[in-house]
């Protein structure tokens, strides 16, 4: 009689947390075009102010900070921190990268501003702000190799704040983590004193567990990425807007980032700095994962 009992209390409590799921989906399905409309509404002040800020300075750096903490309360996205960036100066923040949303939640939860690939100076609206807000573009073309690198050592030894790198090139399904491109590393083989911190981020559900592979794949990858190296791949593809308005609609995420120790990197060339790097992300992604 007790099994029994207990048998139909589970049953019962989990009939209950399945209709709390199905009356929050719903929710956030209801909800996400007015999230969509506060954020439009959002941004257009934001722009407006934009335009009075000088490229790159220390304003813009606040701003950035200001408007994505404002975003982040749209969005439902929350952000969750283990460890602290180090204090040396400059610093050189190298991760994984899932999504556009890293340069929603690290200005907040970390502050600095970003190494982006030139492709993106070009989206309406969001390449104009970004560099606003102080994000480095560098055209990471093979061509253009040498200047990239010089920017790159120019711009790390101007920043007094944290600049944070993706040496992935590209997003994937969050499930993993790609190899890393040494090229943008070349300005460190000539003794740079530049101190490189690896971070590891991963999504979560906004109570902080986990999400399945193939739910991070179809509902957080930025795009279509049957071209990648491993499964599980994302069914679907989404514009930048499309991929803003989707979590909207399934009510936000959290983001956890590990911070760990910067690695004696000296001596080494980039092939080696971007294996080490890779190593020591890569590793500690599957470990936490």
């Amino acid at each position: 009689m007790t099994i029994y009992t207990d048998l139909s209390l589970r049953g019962e409590a989990e009939a209950i947390q399945s209709i709390k799921a199905k009356m929050r989906k719903l929710l956030n399905a209801i909800f996400a075009p007015i999230k969509f409309i506060a954020f439009i509404l959002w941004i257009i002040p934001n722009a407006i102010f934009a335009l009075f800020v000088p490229t790159g300075s220390k304003l813009g750096l606040w701003h950035l900070q200001f408007f994505m903490r404002g975003t982040m309360l749209i969005s439902g996205i929350k952000v969750r921190v283990h460890g602290r960036l180090s204090k040396e100066r400059p610093l050189l923040v190298v991760g994984n990268h899932i999504s556009i949303f890293e340069m929603v939640t690290f200005p907040v939860a970390l502050g600095g501003s970003f190494f982006a690939k030139k492709e993106i100076e070009g989206y309406p609206l969001v390449g104009w702000m970004a560099k606003k807000f102080g994000v480095i573009y560098v055209d990471r073309r093979p061509s253009q190799a040498v200047a990239g690198i010089e920017k790159l050592r120019k711009e790390m030894a101007r920043a007094d704040y944290p600049m944070f790198l993706f040496p992935e090139g590209t997003t994937t399904s969050g499930t993993y983590v790609l190899p890393f491109k040494s090229t943008l590393f070349n300005f460190m083989e000539n003794g740079e004193d530049v101190t490189v911190q690896p971070i590891v981020q991963f999504y979560r559900y906004r109570d902080g567990s986990v999400i399945p592979d193939q739910v991070m794949a179809d509902e957080y990858a930025f795009f279509d990425n049957h071209k990648m190296t491993q499964p599980p791949y994302c069914k679907v593809e989404r514009s930048l807007i499309g991929q803003v308005f989707h979590v909207f609609s399934i009510g936000g995420f959290m983001v956890e980032v590990f911070i760990l120790p910067p690695p004696p990197l000296a001596g080494m060339n980039r092939k080696e700095i971007a294996t080490k790097l890779h190593e020591i992300i890569s590793d500690k992604f599957n470990e936490l994962k």
